[in-house]
């Protein structure tokens, strides 16, 4: 059960960075070029707080790695991630959403529980 409970919060901090990152990558101008994108985004603490994230999520991760078989872990981790992600990305940050996603976010769902089972 411990490592359900990892697994949660290495799912939820890899999500958090990776919104974080888009978040940081938004405030840079869209006509920066390439060089300069990278330099800008190492000035936006939204950026860093994406990497730092993405750190605490490999360090959750391993450890659900010694206590839950990969092929259970690793569906989870990226499948609810998906889920998260798209919906912070509708919700706040007004990305556009298909139907075809959302019927793919079900189906993605419902894999996942036959999967954790």
């Amino acid at each position: 059960m411990q490592g359900y409970f990892v697994l949660a919060l290495a799912v939820f901090l890899n999500a958090s960075a990776n919104i974080l990152i888009k978040v940081g990558m938004r405030r840079i101008p869209e006509n920066t070029k390439s060089p300069g994108v990278l330099l800008a985004a190492l000035s936006q603490p939204a950026f860093w707080g994406g990497i730092c994230l993405f750190g605490l999520a490999l360090v959750a991760y391993s450890l659900v790695l010694s206590r839950l078989n990969l092929s259970v872990a690793y569906p989870i981790m990226v499948s609810l991630g998906l889920v998260i992600v798209v919906l912070v990305s509708f919700f706040l940050l007004k990305e556009p959403i298909a139907a075809i996603q959302v019927l793919g976010f079900i189906l993605i769902v419902a894999g996942v529980w036959m999967v954790a089972r």
